[in-house]
């Protein structure tokens, strides 16, 4: 069941999100959907039928190592991007 959320966002933050979803091929409330699903992926299991077809289509053709801490990466990279 979907459901209205109105977000405050900045114009221009908006105005470049609608491209970046025109260009992926999603509506910004799939994209944002999405986004929510990513973060909260700890919380609760996506369900292969709630992914859109594009996601679906990539799922599981990258092949990592088990030991790969992407979590740690993904702060270190932050950290170098944004410092503090």
């Amino acid at each position: 069941m979907n459901t209205k959320l109105t977000l405050t966002i900045e114009k221009e933050v908006i105005e470049i999100a609608k491209d970046y979803a025109k260009e992926k091929g999603q509506s910004l409330s799939e994209l944002v959907e999405n986004y929510f699903k990513l973060i909260t992926n700890e919380r609760r299991p996506i369900k292969s039928d709630e992914l859109s077809p594009r996601i679906k289509r990539l799922r599981g053709i990258i092949k990592g190592d088990k030991d790969l801490d992407y979590k740690q990466i993904l702060n270190d990279e932050l950290l170098k991007k944004y410092g503090k």
